[in-house]
């Protein structure tokens, strides 16, 4: 039998799976969470918008944010998380619905902008909204009423503002770690977010309770120990880092879900939006026969023809 020496053998691995959320829990404790790692979907998303750089990264940190919560969902229908306020960004927007299309849009302020990175070496959330807040809309059409949630920007970050939404409105105990940067001119953003379940007060022992606050604090360091090398490092999926996390504490992944970038407009959708307006209106914004339009969210410019009804 012959053998080549000459070729060595080269044994590859298959990347993880790219812009996957995966829910989880700590079988040990009363504790659930999710963990999501996104690539192509940021750089899809971001590009066609042409922002600067800190802007940039603002709107990866809301698209990874709006990804981790969006399995709030659980019918079909869309989660949005929005960012509002009168700073030089006077918006910034991502919605996600239960098929894992995703889109985000932002507004600013030029001037603002740049008199802001003129006096502010390093802004903070406040510094880029001024006096604004966080608003969490959950619509899943007729299965149920349509639910929002608003809170003051809290906090230096956007994860210290959800962690203060969730602690003060929900009443959950919450702590996320997430990371952006843009690495060889592509964005990537990973995060983790544990939270706590309630116990009945007034029925739990006093064992009970003593552990399941042990249990958290533990949860709660281990996480904290996460680092932003480890949430943005494409080869180690949610499961391997899961493990490298709570590995004693017997985590178990739930289900998995991926994520595109796929926006909503279309030129049926904007016919019927021209249909509600009223024919002057209308008329105002026909240039040679033609009314451009373009979406705030992708960027596509539509040159519609209006349909002769609703001119007469």
């Amino acid at each position: 039998m012959s053998e080549n020496k000459d070729t060595d053998t080269v044994i590859s691995f298959p990347m993880p799976e790219k812009d996957v959320i995966q829910n989880f829990i700590l079988q040990e404790s009363a504790i659930r969470g999710r963990v999501v790692k996104l690539t192509d979907l940021l750089n899809d998303i971001i590009t066609p918008h042409d922002l600067p750089t800190p802007i940039e990264h603002l709107m990866a940190q809301t698209i990874t944010m709006t990804a981790l919560l969006s399995s709030m969902l659980k019918y079909e229908g869309v989660f949005i998380l929005q960012i509002q306020g009168d700073g030089p960004i006077s918006m910034l927007v991502c919605d996600v619905n239960s098929e894992g299309h995703a889109r985000a849009c932002a507004t600013y302020n030029k001037d603002k902008y740049d008199e802001l990175l003129k006096n502010t070496p390093e802004p903070t959330l406040k510094d880029y909204w001024g006096k604004g807040y966080l608003a969490f809309t959950v619509d899943q059409g007729a299965h149920t009423d349509r639910y929002q949630g608003i809170v003051a920007l809290e906090g230096d970050s956007l994860e210290d503002s959800v962690q203060h939404y969730f602690e003060q409105s929900e009443q959950v105990e919450t702590v996320i770690r997430l990371g952006v940067d843009k690495i060889d001119g592509a964005w990537k953003a990973g995060a983790v977010m544990i939270q706590r379940m309630p116990l009945d007060e007034k029925n739990v022992q006093n064992e009970i309770k003593e552990k399941d606050d042990e249990d958290w604090v533990r949860s709660s360091v281990l996480l904290k120990t996460c680092s932003k090398e480890e949430l943005l490092d494409e080869r180690l999926d949610g499961d391997t880092l899961l493990l490298r996390l709570f590995h004693e504490e017997g985590v178990e992944i739930l289900d998995t879900k991926a994520f595109v970038a796929q926006c909503k407009c279309s030129e049926e959708r904007l016919i019927g939006a021209l249909a509600t307006m009223p024919k002057e209106d209308i008329e105002h914004i026909i240039k040679d026969g033609t009314i451009s339009t373009t979406c705030e969210f992708c960027k596509t410019t539509y040159d519609i023809t209006p349909p002769d009804e609703l001119l007469r």
